[in-house]
């Protein structure tokens, strides 16, 4: 019984038709390590540009914390409790209005941005050059602009969270509307349901869990957000948290911080409820 030759083998027949399966060749062998290498220097320029390597000022940075961490403890809110809740709670309306804004005018955007509802190229193309252009600039950004416009307070946080996100929204909207099943759209045409209808049973139903799980995501993401936008003059804790850091009340800023924490745990907590209650609860499968 003979063998078959290796150049007629199953083998042979197979890595000529699929190079890529059997491994590289020397040019994508060289181009990776080209890659790798590039990446590798960046990286070293980036940490030597940034003083990462200034051993002595990372040491004296490690002992000037270390004091700070010192005057921090134990954390007192020195008769200011009340004070500070009123800001947690200015900002968290400003976190939850900018969000339930960004998401309301996100949803018709990604519906929009989608190419499957929208299948005009040049009409996509620019829909989503506007969100790349609209999340490109970061909210402390738009904040200083909206101090501008409508003066201090939280109103400018408000409109900066919900501008920023509604670009973000948009673009994370329109790629979940994209990778929905055809087949669920089909059906709803095929029973004779216009486009809103298609939308509505079709695409929606499909979409929604991923439109409410980024949508809770960002609200606690902007609680956060929001005391940076407030050390600017947008309101809100964080314009008394820059203030104790300014006077080196340490004590408080320490309190204050403790009290961000506790929120935005509560928060997270919240939002896996909510989405127990819309979606379910997830099923281990080992």
């Amino acid at each position: 019984m003979t063998r078959p030759s290796p150049a007629t083998s199953p083998t042979a027949a197979l890595r000529q038709r699929h190079p890529h399966l059997f491994g590289k060749t020397p040019a994508e062998k060289l181009r990776d390590r080209l890659i790798l290498a590039a990446v590798a220097g960046f990286s070293l320029y980036a940490l030597a540009a940034t003083g990462f390597f200034d051993l002595d000022r990372i040491l004296g940075g490690l002992g000037k914390l270390g004091h700070v961490l010192g005057f921090m403890l134990p954390p007192a809110h020195n008769g200011y409790f009340w004070d500070f809740m009123g800001g947690i709670l200015e900002t968290l309306a400003m976190a939850f209005l900018g969000t339930l804004a960004a998401a309301v005018m996100g949803v018709p955007l990604g519906f929009l941005g989608a190419k499957n509802v929208v299948p005009q190229w040049l009409f996509h193309f620019g829909l989503r050059r506007i969100f790349d252009s609209i999340r490109g600039i970061d909210q402390l950004i738009w904040a200083l602009i909206f101090i501008n416009v409508v003066g201090l307070g939280p109103f400018a946080g408000i409109l900066a969270i919900a501008v920023g996100d509604t670009g973000t929204f948009g673009k994370l909207f329109a790629e979940a509307i994209e990778n929905i099943d055809k087949r669920q759209v089909e059906g709803v045409r095929a029973a004779g349901g216009s486009k809103i209808q298609v939308m509505r049973f079709g695409i929606l139903p499909q979409v929604f869990p991923v439109i409410l799980s980024q949508v809770l995501y960002y609200f606690e993401s902007n609680t956060r957000s929001a005391t940076i936008l407030g050390i600017v003059g947008a309101g809100g804790i964080g314009l008394q948290l820059s203030d104790r850091i300014r006077v080196y009340n340490w004590d408080e800023a320490a309190f204050i911080i403790l009290m961000i924490l506790v929120t935005v745990a509560i928060i997270d907590a919240g939002s896996r409820h909510v989405r127990e209650h819309f979606i379910g609860k997830a099923e281990y499968r080992p």
